[in-house]
């Protein structure tokens, strides 16, 4: 790589310019700043203008940065405002495995210098695999104060994405580093020599300095200080669903690839390869019809009259005997055309004339048209699939309904690389929860499990192997062996109950003082479902491998536990699968009947999805929300995205819905 040239795409995301490619102004800007200021260490191998579509995006930087031949860095400029149209930092974020907040910071530091319109931009930065993509603004001004604000520093981040040497390539330490990339810090240098000592009668101390930030020091209830000095109010900041969907994204980790047989168990996985036929479908001539293979001259009308049928062709293995000139053979459906045959006639053509002295074949059959043409009713090698073309490609899903199992079968495909799919357990929480199945009544303060039966049925039918990890106390210690035990089993762990703020809900300070854990967040902007709480564990395999488990704490509420597992868990899972774009499908629906609204947080309303004659999907709430309603869920297949704010929405106003299932028809 460090021989060569650094191969670069830039994406004009702008539905203007895609209708009229001549409107666009940003990429000659951009490309001078790369001839000028890229210090002849650029390739610019694509300039791509795209609508503003998240699905095409994604499409063209998962190729771009998928395939052999990637690209070390991409740049995308336009629909990084706030217009309603502006979607590249949402089509972006979810493919980024490793995010890169410092040239964000770069970025908007250089802009706000020139104005705090800045502010008004929505960059992303990251690395997919060994690319590095980069958000720019649409307008030319903006895309090229950020571009100039780190094109310098681009090459060193690019080489080590790609996978150089990181000891080699800081030989010499920053400075090298500075002076190879013609930066200068003289505007940056501060002087810290200040004299912070003090006269005392023991003589002079340094000051103290905490070498942690307050965002990296526990936030959670110290598990030896007692239930009188817990929080009384949560010490994690509520985060909008949005955010905390994105940091879920940006958490999960990388994905696995491994090889499968191409069987009914590829349901539901994703390619991880674009797969190529190893053969021609068909592989030989084959009629396409049942009646007769006949001979038909290339500049004459087709045989009519009676004639000697000498042989039969089935759609079965064997050699086929020639047809000879003058006579026809008998052919079904898929069988070889014979030797010699140019055409098929229909049975439907054809009159039966004399059969066989044994009275069981035919002998004679008389044709009735002479406008056969040359290779009509005829399949020709290849005609379906040809040999070397690419059937499936990377990033496809095998769905009961497409077919693609049948088609990788049909070119010959005995096993194809997919996406592994994560390992799934679930752990319910609780000194009051007992099994749902336990025989007897209940004792007082007793709780049927009823979330992890359920959870386990919908992740199962989501399509991932799922352990029941069962039921766990509140102590620290169960707690804690509990956690450590899945970790060796699964990959991603959910727990529900033990992350609101009484003195036994231990889930919080358990990940992170005792499992050693990092919290990312632990409360959401939303209802319910508020205290759902998402977390990573470093953890090493049995091979000695460094590895991260995933937990997602949900509350103890079944229908919060519900909705946080469809909102926050479903994409993790998508993302680590390959499944693109992750989690439910959003559609818009119209109300049946008016629905209250919350004026604290928005909400995520248990509804019924269906079709009218209208041609409109429209949708009828479920009943009562409330988060301990476990029936709210019954026969449910949406959940109504609606705004936080005061007041109602009427019966015929649109809404947006994450449809959780299929929808049900007139």
């Amino acid at each position: 790589m460090a021989d060569s040239k650094l191969r670069a795409a830039m994406l004009i995301i702008s539905d203007t310019a895609y209708q009229d490619p001549s409107t666009d102004k940003s990429a000659q800007v951009l490309s001078e700043v790369f001839a000028t200021d890229g210090g002849d260490q650029w390739t610019l191998n694509h300039k791509i203008i795209l609508p503003d579509d998240i699905l095409l995006m994604q499409k063209q930087i998962v190729r771009l940065c998928d395939d052999e031949e990637y690209m070390n860095l991409i740049i995308t400029t336009g629909g990084t405002g706030f217009a309603t149209r502006d979607h590249t930092p949402e089509a972006i974020t979810p493919l980024i495995h490793r995010h890169a907040p410092g040239l964000v910071h770069g970025m908007l530091a250089a802009s706000l210098q020139v104005t705090p319109f800045a502010l008004m931009s929505r960059p992303v930065a990251g690395v997919r695999n060994k690319t590095l993509l980069i958000t720019l603004p649409g307008s030319p001004k903006g895309a090229k104060e950020n571009l100039l604000a780190i094109i310098k520093l681009l090459p060193h981040a690019c080489l080590q994405a790609a996978g150089g040497d990181s000891r080699a390539l800081h030989i010499g330490g920053v400075k090298k580093l500075e002076e190879d990339a013609k930066v200068n810090t003289s505007k940056g240098s501060i002087d810290h020599n200040h004299d912070h000592s003090h006269v005392h009668t023991c003589g002079g101390h340094s000051v103290p300095k905490a070498r942690t930030t307050e965002d990296e020091q526990p936030k959670s209830n110290d598990l030896n200080a007692g239930p009188s000095r817990r929080h009384r109010s949560s010490p994690y900041p509520m985060i909008p669903v949005e955010t905390a969907v994105q940091l879920v994204l940006a958490k999960t980790p990388p994905r696995k690839t491994i090889k499968a047989a191409v069987s009914s168990t590829l349901i539901g996985c994703v390619l991880a390869e674009d797969v190529k036929a190893k053969e021609a479908v068909p592989a030989y001539r084959a009629s396409s019809i049942d009646g007769y293979a006949i001979f038909v001259p290339e500049d004459g009308p087709s045989p009519k009259g009676i004639f000697h049928v000498a042989s039969i062709s089935h759609a079965s293995p064997g050699e086929i005997p020639a047809l000879p000139l003058g006579k026809i053979a008998r052919i079904t459906t898929g069988a070889p055309l014979p030797p010699g045959a140019t055409a098929a006639v229909m049975v439907e053509d054809t009159v039966l004339r004399r059969l066989s002295d044994e009275g069981l074949e035919e002998n004679e059959v008389e044709i009735l048209t002479d406008k056969i043409k040359p290779n009509e009713n005829v399949r020709e090698v290849g005609s379906d699939i040809r040999a070397g073309e690419i059937i499936l490609k990377n990033g496809d899903e095998v769905t009961a309904a497409g077919g693609e199992v049948g088609l990788l079968a049909s070119v010959g495909k005995a096993e194809v690389t997919i996406y592994q799919k994560p390992v799934v357990g679930v752990l319910s929480t609780g000194d009051e929860i007992i099994p749902h199945d336990r025989p007897g009544d209940l004792r007082s303060g007793e709780v049927r499990d009823c979330n992890r039966p359920t959870l386990v049925a919908v992740v199962r039918g989501w399509g991932f192997e799922v352990v029941d990890l069962g039921i766990t106390k509140d102590t620290p210690d169960d707690l804690e062996k509990s956690l450590r035990e899945a970790m060796r089993k699964v990959d991603v762990i959910i727990t529900t109950g033990g992350v609101s703020m009484g003195e036994l809900d231990l889930l919080k300070p358990t990940v992170e003082r005792v499992i050693g854990g990092t919290i990312h967040f632990g409360r959401v902007a939303m209802k319910p479902g508020k205290p759902t709480t998402f977390a990573t564990v470093p953890f090493k395999n049995n091979a000695g491998n460094s590895e991260t488990r995933l937990i997602f704490s949900l509350p103890g509420n079944p229908a919060s536990a519900m909705v946080a597992l469809h909102l926050f868990v479903l994409p993790s899972l998508h993302h680590s699968s390959g499944v693109s774009p992750p989690g439910l499908p959003r559609v818009l629906v119209t109300l049946d009947h008016d629905i209250s609204l919350d004026s604290q947080r928005p909400e995520y309303h248990r509804s019924i999805v269906f079709a009218k004659a209208d041609g409109l999907l429209h949708a009828t709430s479920t009943g009562g929300q409330r988060s301990s309603r476990v029936g709210s869920f019954r026969s449910a297949n949406g959940l109504l995205c609606l705004p936080c704010r005061e007041g109602w929405l009427e019966k015929g106003q649109k809404v947006e819905a994450l449809l959780t299932g299929r929808v049900l028809g007139l």
